[in-house]
């Protein structure tokens, strides 16, 4: 490939990502499973490692390790369903609260536009039978919603007992599909991507239970009504990058307008979200989850949108850790270097237009852009590596 010319091998790179694209369209139920189960199967690596050095047989370590799995999703499903019985049991008060909200928006409304309060009712009616239409469709596309997550859960455990017993035969898969002078660097990539992955996903394990503490704490003491669970809620859909904390706080919003007849409540439902996203911004996730890969926030979110429009609610959640491989795979590929760049937060201080050292992608280049833009290099452990002292050429910075 590196002989073909290179108008002809970016139409192929951009042929490959549109066909890759189609296929995960096309099969998206058989490939988003699989992918979660891969995840997943990466995360339960250490506690199999752990039981196999116990001299306990495969079979059984993987069995162990899926029922820690299994009892840790029964507990989540346990603690949503009795927060959901609470909002239940207060249903005939929420209905009292929306109505009042309601009238209170009908009056604003009719102060601010001049059409009545009857005028409306009739405005509404005539729209009841589109709503109504709307709301059959709705119903239909998540009753196959539902169907679909059952077969999604229930294909999950055989992927993930499946993935880790054949996993031996799978690396071996991989490595045949390269030269012998390229297993190093796929030995490096497969490596760091599973450092990666544990480190991710397991910082997500730990950002959901310390937003879940911090937040529903907070609304607790201030008497904020079913706060618990609009601490939990937002965890969850924080794992979407961006798009997750909008629907968060829409979330929140709405948990408390029906649950209080007064409006202060809105605002210190909304200032606890950005303090407690502050900190878990600023403060925690960073020293959580390191700086191992950063993505930029452009590429951030165009990939959750992108993943949500191909793969729907569970591609968003992928969508941030299967980026980063992309990009450790990317930055090891010498004819891909520049989707690494791309993808990447290494941002030049100073603009290529104006410095052609920026235009290259030599390590020395890459190590001094790490060091700029904060990014911790790692060795293919996945473990901090020194950073070099600053050399003569280092210490004279070009000017714009």
């Amino acid at each position: 490939m590196e002989k073909m010319p290179l108008t002809v091998r970016r139409a192929i790179e951009l042929m490959g990502l549109y066909f890759l694209g189609s296929i995960i369209i096309v099969g998206q139920n058989i490939i988003t499973p699989l992918l979660m189960a891969f995840f997943l199967a990466i995360m339960l690596l250490p506690v199999y490692r752990f039981l196999r050095n116990r001299k306990l047989g495969e079979a059984l370590s993987i069995s162990l390790a899926l029922l820690m799995l299994v009892l840790v999703l029964a507990g989540l499903i346990w603690f949503f369903s009795a927060q959901l019985s609470l909002v239940v049991n207060d249903f005939p008060q929420i209905r009292k609260n929306v109505t009042l909200h309601l009238n209170s928006l009908s009056a604003w409304l009719q102060g601010l536009t001049g059409v009545s309060t009857a005028r409306q009712v009739e405005l509404l009616n005539q729209q009841n039978e589109k709503l109504l239409n709307w709301a059959g469709g709705f119903a239909g596309t998540a009753a196959s919603s539902v169907t679909g997550i059952f077969v999604f859960i229930g294909l999950l455990p055989i992927y993930i007992f499946l993935l880790l017993y054949y996993k031996n035969l799978l690396l071996r898969f991989v490595f045949l599909w390269f030269p012998p002078e390229s297993h190093k660097q796929v030995e490096e990539v497969m490596r760091e991507s599973e450092v990666i992955i544990k480190s991710y996903l397991g910082g997500l394990l730990i950002q959901i239970t310390y937003i879940t503490v911090l937040l529903g704490g907070i609304l607790l003491l201030i008497g904020i009504k079913h706060a618990i669970l609009i601490g939990v809620i937002f965890a969850i859909l924080n794992l979407i990058p961006y798009v997750g904390a909008l629907i968060g706080n829409l979330i929140g919003v709405l948990l408390t307008l029906s649950s209080s007849q007064e409006v202060w409540p809105i605002f210190a439902v909304l200032g606890t979200i950005a303090f407690v996203q502050f900190l878990d911004n600023n403060i925690l996730m960073p020293r959580i989850v390191g700086s191992k890969v950063k993505i930029n926030a452009l590429i951030t979110i165009i990939g959750v949108i992108v993943a949500g429009a191909m793969a729907g609610v569970s591609g968003m959640f992928l969508s941030l850790p299967l980026i980063a491989v992309m990009k450790i795979v990317f930055d090891r590929t010498s004819n891909l270097k520049q989707w690494g760049v791309l993808f990447g937060d290494e941002k030049p201080k100073y603009s290529p237009m104006n410095f052609p050292v920026f235009r290259l992608g030599s390590r020395k280049v890459q190590k001094k852009l790490e060091v700029q833009n904060e990014i911790e290099p790692t060795d293919k452990e996945g473990k901090p590596t020194p950073t070099p002292p600053k050399g003569e050429d280092d210490k004279k910075e070009p000017k714009e």
